[in-house]
């Protein structure tokens, strides 16, 4: 795997649980709160585990039926996708 993604992977799976973590905080102070879609987008763009490590460790969108399998919908599409792709990329 090349190291510039595996970065980028990190990065964004980091983003993606802070922005749970940030919006749980909104929430409870009453103030400017992230867009679901914002959320949604940090976890499709590849930040699904930290997205719903984020919903676990902060108690945030568990309750929300369309985080509750949005986000596990959405790591197992990358699953398949990254399998699917390996299994094109390299030789057997």
């Amino acid at each position: 795997m090349n190291i510039v993604f595996l970065f980028y992977l990190v990065a964004v799976n980091i983003v993606a649980f802070a922005l749970m973590g940030i919006d749980k905080k909104r929430a409870i102070n009453h103030a400017w709160r992230i867009p679901e879609k914002t959320l949604f987008l940090s976890a499709i763009l590849g930040g699904s585990i930290g997205a719903i490590a984020g919903m676990q460790v902060f108690r945030h969108k568990t309750k929300h039926w369309y985080f509750q399998y949005g986000m596990p919908a959405i790591l197992l599409i990358q699953v398949v996708l990254c399998v699917f792709l390996v299994k094109l990329l390299l030789p057997t």
